[in-house]
């Protein structure tokens, strides 16, 4: 008779952590991918990007590398540190809609004053706002 593992969840502080580290990577990320050509474009034409161009461009990136590695593997080079996987609420990989869903839950969930974040306190599993509206989880690996 075999028995299931149970689902650990990893703390708020390690999900914290690993958001900072995660931090750290995507300023060296954007900076190749979003700073270098608008400066190259700049000085080659002459003209800068109006901010709305900029903007859409960083949503793009971080759209591109959040749904590239969550969609394969569940973790980000940062989870892949801290030893967190993203997977769907049955402990399934996540589709991509549901890795898009999270992604544009995050932005409200981290931007109006860190509300989603703040939720997993009262969160009966501690997961963060967007996890429970995207249908998914972070699991220790």
């Amino acid at each position: 008779m075999s028995t299931v593992p149970a689902v650990r969840w990893p703390g708020i502080l390690r999900r914290l952590a690993s958001m900072g580290y995660e931090g750290l990577l995507l300023a060296a990320v954007l900076a190749v991918l979003l700073v270098l050509p608008h400066v190259l474009v700049g000085a080659f034409a002459h003209r800068l990007a109006s901010p709305v161009v900029v903007q859409t461009h960083c949503f793009l990136v971080l759209l591109i590398y959040c749904l590239w590695f969550w969609s394969h593997g569940g973790q980000t080079l940062a989870m892949k540190t801290w030893r967190i996987r993203l997977v769907s609420r049955d402990g399934l990989a996540i589709r991509p809609a549901q890795a898009f869903l999270r992604y544009l839950l995050c932005w409200p969930s981290i931007l109006l004053g860190g509300v989603g974040i703040l939720w997993a306190l009262f969160d009966r599993d501690r997961q963060f706002l967007h996890d429970r509206l995207a249908g998914t989880q972070l699991v220790m690996v």
